[in-house]
């Protein structure tokens, strides 16, 4: 079965950094596009970056472009969002997913992320 398991979330200042992994398994990881998204409580589901099945392109939202970079090492089947200048309003629970015809399709568990000081 596909399972895809995130974790590095934890609670950071303002201004501090988080890398967060994502490792999948259950499928061919290298001929899937994978994106993380993000929800935080009371808000809808937000796509933060999304990276192609080689890591040739990536996508951003524009309230994280500039901050955060999504990279992958098919190698080892998992996916990165490093996430620099970290704000408040990033607060959230982040998740990875798999995704087929531009639509994410699997979800990992997600796991937090706090900013706070």
């Amino acid at each position: 079965q596909v399972q895809l398991v995130e974790s590095g979330g934890g609670l950071v200042q303002p201004g501090g950094s988080l890398r967060l992994s994502c490792t999948g398994s259950g499928f061919t990881f290298s001929n899937y596009a994978m994106s993380w998204y993000r929800r935080a409580p009371g808000k809808e589901r937000e796509l933060v970056a999304m990276i192609t099945s080689g890591g040739d392109n990536t996508n951003y939202a524009d309230s994280v472009k500039g901050r955060f970079t999504i990279s992958r090492d098919n190698a080892k089947n998992t996916v990165y969002l490093q996430m620099n200048s970290l704000k408040p309003e990033d607060t959230a629970v982040y998740y990875c997913s798999r995704r087929i015809m531009r639509q994410p399709i699997n979800w990992g568990q997600g796991t937090q992320v706090t900013v706070s000081s």
